[in-house]
C-alpha cells in the first residue's frame, strides 16, 4: 500500500511541476489525474495544496539573483520598488477574489467535467490572443516594456484582473497571465517572465492559507494510522514538484523566444475532448 502511495505521489508531483507554468491548468490536471489515482479524498487535496511549494521554490530558485537584487535594493532602487508595487497590484483582485469565493468555487467547479470545458474554452482564448499579437506586431502597438522591470501598475492591474480567471479550475493561473497580458498589448516574452514572478506571491500565499486552514481543522486532513508513509509520500512529491518545474520553467523561457502557444491551445482541445467524451461513454467513471 505504502509503495502505491508513493507512487501517485510521484505522479502527482511531476504533474504539478510540469503544468503549473504552462497555459494547460496545473489544478485541472491535479483533479483528472488525482480522480485517476482515486487521491482526490480530504489527504489526496492536502498533498496538492503542499506540493505547490515545489512548484514556487523551483521559480525562486531560477530568479534568486534577480529576487535577491530587488531584496538588497529595495530602499535605495525605484526600479525595485516599482516591481514590488507591481507584484503587489497584480496579486490584489485574484487573491481578494479567492478568499471570498473559493469555498463556493470548489464546491461546484472542482470536478472532471467543468475542467474539460475550461480545456477547451481556454484554447479558443489562446488563439485569440495569438492572432491579436500578430496583428499587434505587424501594426507596431505592442507595448514598449521590454522587460519585466518597464512595466507600469496598469500593466500590472490589468495582468491581474486577468488573474482572476484562473479561480474557474481548467482555465490556468500562467494561462490568464500570460495569454491576459498579451491581449492587453505586452509581448509574449514579457508577458511570461511577469507571470513567473506573480507565482510567487499568488500561489505562495494561497497555499499558506489552505495550510494554515488544514491545520486548524478539528480532524486534520494530514492525520491517518499511516502517517510517516504519507510524511514521505509528501517529500516525494515536493521534491518531483520542484525538479520537474525548474525543468519547465527553464524551457518556457527559452520556447517563447522563438514560439507561440498554439500548440498549447490544441492540446486543451484535445485533453478536454478527450475527458468529455470517456464521460459521455462511460469508459471513465469521472466523479461529479
Amino acid at each position: 500500500m505504502e509503495l502505491i502511495l508513493l507512487a501517485k505521489a510521484l505522479i502527482l508531483g511531476v504533474v504539478e511541476g510540469l503544468t503549473e507554468f504552462l497555459p494547460i491548468s496545473s489544478t485541472g490536471h491535479l483533479i483528472l489525474v488525482g480522480d485517476l489515482l482515486d487521491f482526490n479524498d480530504e489527504r489526496g487535496k492536502a498533498f496538492e495544496v503542499i506540493i505547490q511549494f515545489g512548484a514556487i521554490l523551483a521559480v525562486c530558485w531560477e530568479f534568486r539573483h534577480k529576487l535577491w537584487s530587488v531584496a538588497s535594493t529595495i530602499f535605495s532602487s525605484s526600479s525595485s520598488r516599482r516591481f514590488v508595487r507591481n507584484l503587489l497590484i497584480a496579486s490584489f483582485p485574484a487573491m481578494s477574489l479567492g478568499f471570498l469565493f473559493s469555498k463556493h468555487i470548489k464546491a461546484v467547479l472542482f470536478a472532471p467535467i467543468p475542467v474539460a470545458l475550461a480545456f477547451i474554452g481556454g484554447a479558443f482564448i489562446i488563439f485569440w490572443a495569438e492572432r491579436r499579437q500578430v496583428n499587434l506586431q505587424h501594426a507596431h502597438h505592442l507595448d514598449s516594456a521590454k522587460t519585466v522591470d518597464e512595466l507600469t501598475a496598469m500593466d500590472a492591474l490589468k495582468v491581474g484582473l486577468a488573474q482572476c480567471a484562473a479561480l474557474i479550475p481548467g482555465t490556468s493561473r500562467s494561462g490568464a497571465t500570460i495569454i491576459g497580458g498579451m491581449l492587453f498589448g505586452l509581448s509574449r516574452a514579457v508577458a511570461t517572465e511577469f507571470s513567473f514572478f506573480l507565482a510567487i506571491p499568488v500561489i505562495g500565499g494561497a497555499t499558506a492559507y489552505e495550510l494554515l486552514k488544514l491545520w486548524k481543522s478539528p480532524v486534520s486532513a494530514l492525520a491517518g494510522n499511516d502517517g510517516t508513509g504519507f510524511g514521505l509520500a509528501i517529500f516525494l512529491g515536493f521534491i518531483s514538484a520542484f525538479i520537474s518545474a525548474f525543468i519547465c520553467v527553464r524551457w518556457l523561457i527559452h520556447y517563447v523566444a522563438g514560439h507561440n502557444f498554439i500548440p498549447f491551445a490544441w492540446y486543451r482541445i484535445v485533453f478536454g475532448v478527450l475527458v468529455l467524451v470517456t464521460s459521455y461513454t462511460g469508459l471513465v467513471a469521472w466523479s461529479h
